[in-house]
């Protein structure tokens, strides 16, 4: 099947691709962004995405960089996943946003999908989302009024929807590095190796005085967006550590997930079991990284 008819533009600056956009926004025509297309092009190869226009973001080379802050990692929005995954500044002073990028597709995808598009596009498989929902990361998005800064907990709305207005550009995302100390986690299930996530999980631990003395814990394709679970982290919350306290976590976890998501890869009640099974493990890992303060 073929795309359906559209109009394409290849802005070569920021300021015109947002002159661009808010000019269809106001005359009520139908833009979609192009940011490596890895997801979109499928769509509107099936129809599934039929815009009106197609605004291609590839000439914005400005847009293309990963910058160490001091305390912060800034990614511009154009940067692709290869160049993510093999960064050394991401690998070793943010893990789990490394970890979470070779989980994406395979190496091919992730050398033409860009950073941006995926968070973006939002899938409520994708693992960008639960990574940055875990590391509490900022957005900057600029349109016609300038710009702003988005908190990961409020980027994502639903399925594929995020709080992008449709005359803004998502230009940059901001991670802290990982704490001293800090575990990690990164961990999914798929049918197959760079299919999408049946069911994942991220996770960060911190200890002190041999007890847990921080927990997030944030899963994914469960739900229409990555959700973080606040009942299985405070059940851990100042607890000795131990597989038994992990099981627990996970199955409160599981019981925390409303409405889990069915479909013809795995039934709601699966997908609900898949995340006691990644939650407890998750912890389990992230303990195994963490060092007592």
């Amino acid at each position: 099947m073929k795309p359906a008819p559209f109009e394409y533009y290849a802005p070569e600056t920021l300021q015109e691709a947002i002159a661009l956009l808010a000019g269809f926004e106001e005359d009520g025509v139908e833009a979609k962004i192009l940011a490596g297309g890895q997801s979109l092009m499928p769509m509107l190869s099936i129809r599934v995405a039929r815009p009106d226009v197609l605004v291609d973001l590839r000439k914005l080379r400005l847009l293309d960089y990963i910058r160490d802050d001091g305390e912060t990692i800034a990614i511009g929005a154009m940067a692709t996943k290869r160049a993510a995954e093999d960064s050394s500044l991401v690998r070793e002073r943010q893990p789990l946003f490394h970890a979470a990028t070779l989980n994406i597709g395979h190496r091919q995808i992730r050398s033409q999908g860009t950073v941006g598009g995926s968070f973006a596009h939002a899938d409520p498989a994708a693992e960008y989302p639960a990574a940055a929902i875990a590391l509490d990361m900022r957005m900057k998005a600029v349109g016609p009024q300038g710009e702003r800064t988005i908190d990961a907990r409020d980027f994502f709305v639903t399925y594929l929807t995020t709080d992008l207005a449709s005359s803004e550009i998502l230009t940059e995302v901001c991670m802290p590095v990982l704490a001293a100390g800090t575990g990690w986690s990164f961990r999914e299930v798929s049918r197959r190796k760079g299919d999408f996530a049946l069911a994942g999980a991220a996770v960060l631990l911190s200890l002190a005085g041999g007890r847990i003395a921080g927990v997030r814990i944030v899963v994914f394709g469960v739900n229409a967006t990555a959700v973080r679970l606040p009942s299985a982290e405070q059940l851990v919350l100042g607890q000795a550590p131990d597989d038994a306290l992990f099981r627990e976590a996970g199955l409160a976890g599981a019981a925390e997930v409303e409405e889990p998501l069915a479909d013809v890869h795995a039934s709601a009640d699966f997908r609900r079991h898949l995340v006691s099974v990644v939650v407890a493990r998750g912890l389990a890992e992230a303990l195994s990284r963490a060092r007592p303060s």
